[in-house]
């Protein structure tokens, strides 16, 4: 009895780990919008990875040393860490664009998509929660679209954002499953904040002294979130933790409505609820899915 009471303690604690890391990204989102009024979101981009770095290097020097990054399947964690650069630089330049609920809700058919590549590219069984989960997931993206209406090219930057993300997915697939997820998130700041560098050399401002704050508490926010996360999955299994993952874009809409006083419409508010459902088909009775970061 006293050990079923710890592992019930044990996965509590995952549980609030996660939801205050699902709560705290959105904090970065709403930081971005703010500060994409006056900067490029490319140089965003890089600052939130330059900043990340600042607070997650010392950590991982003390932690590991020289042996701060992983030592296996380097290539497969670089193609991964491009994907995901690649997906935060265009989430950065939709929410500069669109109300931060939308952005939400397109980035996330990328587990969707994710699925339908597999299927196709990588011959994946196609099930039927599959199969319910492409179906909601379509729904979900032609109510956000709508089709025959004009679309805001940020709405499709958010969703070009969910396709990376889901590019990401696959790639954190074929990296090594061996790799500390510590050293992974080291790996990850430190090779995005020099691939994002060009961009944000192209797109530089001086930061002004009342900015300072807002860029230092995004890199923060962000840290702050990715390192719960991983702590979550040491003490709670995926299937208590996945669906958590939603409580993001719950956390972004709050943001928006409060920040910038954005208010989510009727099919912004039906695709989000398709896509959260198409979601938590997909991980249904699954054991392991990939860490969400964007």
């Amino acid at each position: 009895m006293p050990e079923k009471g710890h592992a019930t303690g044990r996965e509590g604690l995952g549980i609030l780990l996660m939801v205050v890391a699902m709560l705290t990204i959105p904090l970065v989102d709403g930081i971005a919008k703010h500060l994409s009024a006056s900067y490029s979101p490319l140089f965003i981009s890089w600052a939130r990875y330059a900043v990340a770095c600042m607070i997650i290097l010392p950590v991982a020097l003390v932690r590991s040393g020289k042996e701060m990054f992983p030592r296996q399947d380097l290539g497969a964690h670089t193609l991964r860490t491009v994907f995901l650069v690649t997906a935060m630089t265009l989430y950065f330049i939709s929410v500069s664009r669109i109300p931060l609920a939308t952005a939400i809700t397109a980035y996330f058919v990328g587990p969707v998509i994710a699925v339908l590549i597999s299927v196709v590219f990588f011959r994946e069984a196609f099930t039927i929660r599959k199969g319910l989960s492409l179906v909601f997931g379509v729904m979900g993206t032609l109510l956000v679209l709508r089709p025959g209406g004009s679309t805001d090219p940020g709405i499709l930057m958010a969703f070009g954002a969910g396709f990376f993300f889901a590019l990401y997915m696959i790639a954190t697939r074929q990296a090594s499953r061996q790799s500390d997820p510590f050293k992974t998130l080291t790996f990850q700041c430190v090779v995005g904040m020099f691939l994002l560098l060009p961009q944000a050399l192209a797109s530089w401002s001086s930061v002004g002294v009342g900015d300072m704050g807002f860029f230092i508490a995004m890199g923060c926010f962000s840290a702050f979130a990715h390192v719960l996360s991983i702590m979550a999955f040491r003490y709670a299994d995926t299937t208590s933790l996945a669906p958590l993952v939603y409580l993001e874009l719950v956390g972004t809409s709050i943001i928006g409505y409060l920040a910038f006083n954005e208010i989510p419409g009727f099919f912004t508010i039906s695709g989000a609820l398709l896509i959260m459902l198409a979601g938590l088909v997909l991980v249904a009775g699954k054991r392991r899915i990939p860490d969400p970061a964007h």
